[in-house]
């Protein structure tokens, strides 16, 4: 017969002293590990042992990037035909924080597992995975998608469409559209993509002034430590022999920039937690872009995606000249 015991509880044991060695050396140092110093990409560990489920660091990513979130023009153009792309508005439910959204990028993830005999309950923070080879940046036709040089892959505003081919590949399906924004209502309002797709960027502007990203910094619990790719996955092995655990996101998709360390095998954890829309799972994730036929989209997709970004930003600077 197996026991349930709190986190707080378990966390008190060998889990917590386990997880010392991936806690963070303050901002300080995470800041200057941030800076053009290398050129390895940046990558984030996440020790989910220490994570309370506090939601300090969703409420930080929403502040830090208000001026980013889309204030749309209603009504909506009509599309046509009308089921080509659904109309998706989260411009009336700003305040929901259990799933992504265009105004939410980052949500707590409630799971359990067992660990020796006893089940524990995990809260994950969840956000895009910033893949080392991303399948959004490679296969968007319109060069909305980048990725920038610390590896993080974020999707700009002006120029996207909204047409989500980003979401479509996706593995976790990511990003989440809002209509009624962006350049579509210049361009085609009743033919293009309705709207702009939304994920996690990474805090990229704050991390272009040497700063942490928001999550991070507001973290009570030292859950996040972020820094060059080979001292993070050197950190996240240390943490995982430590505790006896396991890891996700290093291999997934061919590797990604964000690496989870739980106590708990992650096929447990992908079994209860609660998948869906907006909802990513924890499954296994082979590696998109090493499938012949992506691979040939994305270098047939290339020159046509840096002919529209750049018809894109023309056109913005344009308009901005003419007002």
């Amino acid at each position: 017969m197996t026991s349930k015991i709190s986190r707080r509880a378990f966390l008190k044991g060998s889990i917590t002293a386990a997880g010392s060695v991936a806690a963070t050396t303050g901002i300080a140092r995470a800041a200057k590990s941030i800076t053009h110093e290398t050129k390895e990409p940046l990558v984030t560990l996440l020790d989910i042992s220490k994570c309370i489920g506090c939601e300090e660091c969703v409420y930080a990513c929403q502040e830090a990037n208000t001026d980013k979130y889309p204030e749309p023009q209603k009504p909506f153009p009509k599309m046509y035909p009308t089921s080509k792309v659904p109309v998706q508005d989260w411009s009336d439910k700003r305040d929901v924080t259990d799933r992504l959204t265009p105004y939410n990028w980052l949500y707590i993830q409630n799971a359990s597992g067992m660990v020796n005999g006893e089940e524990i309950e995990l809260t994950i923070p969840r956000r895009c995975m910033h893949c080392e080879n991303p399948p959004c940046v490679k296969l968007c036709p319109w060069g909305a998608a980048k990725q920038e040089e610390n590896g993080l892959s974020r999707i700009d505003s002006d120029i996207c469409l909204g047409g989500s081919k980003c979401k479509t590949v996706c593995p976790w399906d990511i990003p989440e559209r809002q209509t009624g924004t962006g350049i579509y209502l210049d361009l085609l309002p009743s033919l293009a993509g309705n709207g702009v797709m939304y994920k996690c960027d990474r805090c990229y502007n704050r991390l272009e002034e040497g700063e942490v990203p928001a999550c991070i910094e507001a973290c009570p619990e030292d859950v996040q430590t972020i820094g060059p790719r080979s001292e993070i996955l050197k950190k996240a092995h240390a943490l995982a022999k430590e505790m006896n655990g396991y890891i996700y996101g290093e291999h997934e998709n061919g590797g990604t920039n964000t690496i989870y360390v739980s106590p708990v095998p992650f096929e447990q954890l992908n079994k209860s937690i609660e998948t869906g829309k907006g909802k990513p799972h924890l499954d296994k994730v082979k590696n998109l872009m090493a499938d012949g036929t992506n691979f040939a989209k994305a270098m047939l997709i290339a020159p046509i995606a840096g002919l529209a970004a750049a018809f894109g930003k023309f056109y913005l600077s344009s308009k901005e000249d003419n007002q």
